[in-house]
């Protein structure tokens, strides 16, 4: 059987190209999705070695039902991916409470749930690998994007303390950050919030950009899968591995403006302590 994955997301966009990479790789996956016509696709032409299920990774006792069955079913899980998300726009003033809720349920209590159905069985075997798609917008965000970069933020927080629980367990995590990718998530599976004309000046630029690339992302889905695959076979597998041109340059300009800042405010951050410390 090789290694089991469990993928979420796995119907279509990175999710799916990861599990068809493991696959190719004569892997066994579990594709789970909430609708499961693409991974049924990919699960018929790989009879034996790929399930399709159903799972909304919003709904716990679904996540828990899942995974009690893959262990059921294998014996085991060898790497967890969190692939399930979607793209929204809006500004914090125009994101309603019934927007913001559910997109933080996807990107961040559903994958929380199922890092913690996976860990015990992980933890009994000592090995194992989780798999956190998060974006650019998990480590820096720009207007409009709050509500997605939010939950990313979430996630990469949980992550980063959470790699460091589990090293010593033989367990791996892996935080992945595409950029602008040819999927659909900025294409039919983005929503929008309700405009407010003040915000045009802002969130208008990327209402326009979404607009301008979409089917002409830079970032190759396949590739990234590949490269994911690849650095999870590696004995130094990172803790953020970025992806894309465009990804490695925003980081490094955010990374030099925050230096900057620092340094310019330095006098203020170091005056703050007690005197006697």
């Amino acid at each position: 059987m090789g290694r089991i994955w469990l993928v979420t997301g796995a119907a279509s966009g990175l999710g799916r190209e990861i599990a068809r990479v493991a696959l190719d790789a004569g892997d066994t996956v579990v594709l789970a999705d909430r609708r499961t016509e693409g991974a049924g696709e990919l699960a018929s032409a790989h009879p034996g070695r790929a399930q399709a299920v159903g799972m909304d990774v919003t709904d716990p006792e679904r996540v828990e039902a899942v995974v009690d069955g893959v262990i059921e079913r294998y014996g085991r899980i060898d790497v967890l991916v969190n692939a399930a998300g979607r793209g929204h726009i809006g500004a914090v003033e125009e994101t309603t409470e019934a927007e913001l809720r559910p997109l933080m349920e996807l990107h961040f209590f559903g994958p929380a749930a199922l890092t913690r159905a996976v860990l015990p069985h992980m933890r009994e075997r000592r090995s194992g690998a989780i798999v956190q798609i998060s974006s650019l917008g998990g480590q820096i965000s720009v207007p409009g994007m709050s509500a997605c970069s939010a939950g990313k933020f979430a996630l990469e927080g949980l992550s980063i303390s959470l790699a460091q629980e589990v090293a010593p367990l033989g367990i791996k995590v892996l935080i992945a950050q595409p950029g602008a990718m040819r999927t659909n998530f900025a294409g039919a599976a983005i929503s929008e919030s309700a405009r407010i004309a003040d915000y045009e000046a802002t969130v208008g630029g990327l209402r326009a950009h979404v607009e301008e690339v979409t089917g002409r992302q830079p970032g190759d889905p396949v590739k990234i899968a590949t490269a994911i695959v690849s650095a999870l076979a590696d004995e130094r597998t990172p803790l953020r591995l970025a992806f894309g041109n465009d990804t490695v340059d925003r980081l490094n300009e955010a990374a030099k403006s925050t230096q900057d800042e620092r340094d310019a405010w330095e006098h203020v951050t170091r005056s703050t302590d007690f005197t006697d410390v």
